[in-house]
Formats: C-alpha cells, structure tokens, sequence
C-alpha cells in the first residue's frame, strides 16, 4: 500500500524557469530525502516534494520541530533546494515547512494567485538578497564616551550612591545612543545602492553565538549590476567603523523581499 503523502512547496517561479536540477536524473532531493519535481500551472512552476503524512503531518512536524539536529538537517535540505533552482533564474522561495495538502492544492494556489505571484517574480528580477550583521562591544564605546561618576566632596553616602547610579544610566543611555547612530549610519549608506531593505529582530546571542550586542540584522535587495559596488561600501564601512564588527552574508535567493504571504495549509 502507497503511504499517503502531502506536499512541500520550496518556490515559485515563471514556466520559462528550465528548472534544469529538477528535470534531469539524479533527481534533487528535498527534506525527507524524497525526489523533488515540478507543478505546472497558468504559466508557473511549483518546486515542490511528496513527504510522507506520517513524518510531516501538523502533529510529527511539531515533534520534529524540537529535535534541533533534525531541524538543522531538514534547514540546509529546503535551502539546497531554493540554492539549486535559483541558480537556474528568478524563484520565490518559500518558507520552512510549506504544507499542502497534494499537488492539486499547488496547481489551485498557482492559479488562484497568480498576479501575485507574477508581481513578486518581477520585483526580485535581477537582484539579490545580501545580509548586513553588525556587533558592538559596548565596553569599548563606554571607553570612548567620557562621563563623570565622581560625587561631590562632603557628599553623603546616599547621595554618592545616587550619583553612581544617575551617572551609570547616564552612561548606558550614551552608549545606546552611539550604538543607534552608528547602525543608522551603515543602513543608510547601503540602503543608497540597495532597492529595498528589510529590518530584522536581533538573533539571540546564544543561538547565533556571537559576543556584544547586535545593532543590526538587515536584508538588502540589490541589483546584480551593482554587487561589487555594495560589497565595496561594505569593506569601505568597515574603515569607517572599526569598533563595529560587521559581517556580510549572502548572496540568497530573495527570501525577505519575494512576498510572506503564502501561508502553509496543513493536511
């Protein structure tokens, strides 16, 4: 007996996509190792993959979703996939644990959204997503922002303590402000070579492993004519700065800029 399987949507693209890694043997595969295959429908391709219900049903998928080393594999799988097939041209690539139910549903989605989607293709024509990371230590901007924390002669001890604790806000607050101004200062001069950017919330340190405080996590949709004019701002910013550690990730398939709105639909 066939086991019942759903289907895992990896991108979107236009039916002129040759998707050449999809067709051809070997086949790509996906995240549960299943050959991925192509959807065709109102002039659009769905890259998707038929999982087993057993493993991907809402249930096993939230059990999954727990196993960090499972996650971790099944991550780099889907992101193999988008790499793969972008490479080939101009995709939307979907979020992690896209769920339809069948093939069917794909080919109802695809023509239901088309203009949609048909919009979103365009935009990211000819562009990529880059990332912007970037660290402070605030001990050393402390060390760069003189403040006094010395009480009065003939001070009480309350008021000494008063006067610490007033002039160690005042110092973080001075700190925080440095901080701002310096990610403001990186955002905008990429923002200028960039044709959207996308703020996101700082990843927690003990999971991304890194030391000192994030003060920024930006995507930035760039076009290709101008990639080696945005990695050179970077190098050029790095000078500018060299109390901020910044890192530049990339170059992705436009994850943050191709529409978040495909919301997964659970068998």
């Amino acid at each position: 007996m066939t086991e019942s399987c759903v289907t895992w949507l990896y991108a979107i693209a236009f039916d002129v996509h040759p998707v050449t890694a999809v067709r051809q043997t070997p086949a790509l595969t996906g995240v549960a190792g299943e050959s991925v295959h192509v959807v065709e429908e109102s002039g659009l391709l769905g890259i998707v993959g038929s999982v087993p219900v057993s493993d991907f049903g809402e249930e096993e998928l939230r059990e999954r979703l727990q196993d960090l080393d499972w996650l971790e594999a099944a991550a780099r799988a889907h992101h193999k996939v988008i790499s793969t097939v972008a490479r080939e041209g101009n995709i939307i690539p979907l979020r992690f644990a896209t769920i339809y139910h069948d093939d069917d549903r794909v080919r109802s989605l695809l023509a239901e959204r088309r203009a949609d989607f048909a919009s979103a293709l365009n935009r990211v024509a000819g562009r990529t997503e880059w990332g912007i990371k970037a660290y402070v230590d605030p001990r050393t901007l402390e060390g760069q922002e003189p403040h006094d924390a010395s009480p009065e002669e003939g001070s009480s001890p309350g008021t000494a303590y008063l006067l610490r604790r007033r002039a160690q806000r005042q110092g973080q607050e001075t700190v925080q402000r440095a901080a701002q101004d310096r990610a403001e200062q990186i955002h905008v001069a990429l923002q200028e070579l960039a044709v959207e950017s996308a703020h996101h919330r700082p990843q927690d340190a003990r999971l991304a492993q890194y030391e000192g405080s994030m003060i920024l996590n930006t995507s930035y949709l760039v076009p290709n004519a101008l990639t080696d004019e945005f990695v050179t701002a970077v190098q050029d910013i790095r000078g500018r700065f060299p109390d901020v550690r910044i890192e530049l990730v990339g170059p992705w398939p436009a994850y943050s800029f191709a529409g978040d709105d495909v919301g997964p639909e659970r068998a």
